[in-house]
């Protein structure tokens, strides 16, 4: 198969293309380097089952960064030419990377949907074991995808319709991940849409039934708002980053690509890289227990000890039920941890956040 076809970009074209890769590639490998540093030197994160999640994910993005602009700028920059196998090898390192990126994004969402849908049973569910098995399991079928093309399932091999924007991938194959990639990010959707509903009517439900008298209208308001942005943050994300991709995919498989096509694809490829930049802001940087478990690493920096959250696992009924002296603090404290749960499951502490609980 002729590669040139495939190099399309222009001088001004490739040295955009080279600068954007190169400064996003930089930050999204400082960016996932800080996050599994500060999990892997904090026991209490080592500890619990939804940061191995958060840990598999910076392992995707940092890995599909680095081979994402090592093998792009590598084909579009300096047109290298490398043989059927290896240039599979290549792309299949990127599939797989993505692909698990965007599997651990799907665990993560299993994580905050059980947490919220089963508050009292998540510990007994969501344990450090099953967590490290459901991710190896991920990381397992992700290389399996990305190796398929180099096992034989190529347009080469079969002599059947090639993509017009992937040298040597069958259509079908391409059809195939896109259904896996387009299943995986309607659950994570699904599941955040949950997760602001859970939380919002479990407080519109307390608060009718008069079992909470200090957590005023306003205040359950300012809550909603919060989990609302968040949810927003997380679904414009999804789709600006794959959107475009999905869509141009789709379009290779049911139509014509022409070269302006195929150039959009190329510069709209930088978005996975960008996916992956800002996965570990809006899913680690931005948890308290993250940052707390940073500043900790720096004793001069440190101030007063704080406790981490244990935000995900909300079992406040069982530890108040044998206190009748206690039930009304029971009870506001579990509709205060139940909206906590939705809020910081979703990574969205912030320097206001104890204020608004």
């Amino acid at each position: 198969m002729d590669m040139e076809c495939f190099m399309i970009l222009n001088p001004s074209q490739q040295l955009a293309i080279a600068v954007l890769s190169l400064t996003l590639g930089t930050f999204t490998v400082l960016e996932n380097l800080l996050v599994l540093v500060v999990i892997l030197q904090s026991r209490s994160l080592r500890c619990r089952p939804s940061y191995h999640f958060i840990s598999s994910l910076a392992v995707a993005d940092l890995l599909g960064s680095v081979i994402f602009v090592y093998s792009f700028v590598d084909f579009h920059v300096f047109h290298r030419k490398d043989s059927p196998n290896v240039f599979l090898f290549k792309l299949g390192g990127v599939t797989a990377s993505f692909t698990a990126s965007v599997g651990s994004l799907f665990l993560t969402a299993i994580d905050r949907y059980i947490s919220i849908h089963r508050p009292l049973s998540y510990k007994r569910i969501v344990t450090r074991s099953k967590a490290v098995v459901a991710f190896c399991v991920m990381w397992t079928i992700a290389i399996v995808i990305a190796v398929l093309p180099l096992l034989g399932w190529n347009c080469k091999r079969l002599n059947s319709v090639c993509s017009d924007i992937f040298p040597l991938i069958d259509e079908n194959y391409l059809l195939f991940w896109i259904g896996v990639t387009t299943v995986l990010l309607l659950f994570i959707v699904y599941a955040y849409m949950y997760i602001l509903w859970k939380a919002h009517s479990h407080t519109i439900r307390m608060l009718q039934h008069g079992k909470v008298q200090h957590i005023t209208r306003p205040e359950q308001t300012r809550m909603d708002i919060r989990l609302a942005k968040t949810l927003v943050l997380i679904l414009v994300v999804l789709i600006i980053c794959w959107g475009p991709l999905l869509a141009i995919m789709l379009y290779d498989v049911f139509g014509k690509m022409n070269k302006l096509v195929k150039t959009i694809f190329a510069f709209c490829s930088m978005l996975c890289l960008l996916n992956s930049t800002v996965n570990p802001i809006i899913y680690a940087l931005r948890s308290k227990d993250l940052r707390h478990a940073f500043r900790s690493m720096f004793p001069p920096c440190e101030g007063t000890a704080q406790p981490l959250d244990n935000s995900l696992e909300s079992d406040c009924q069982h530890r108040h039920a044998n206190n009748p002296g206690n039930v009304h603090k029971a009870a506001e404290r579990c509709i205060k941890n139940t909206v906590k749960i939705a809020k910081v499951t979703m990574s969205v502490s912030s320097d206001t956040t104890a204020e608004a609980l």
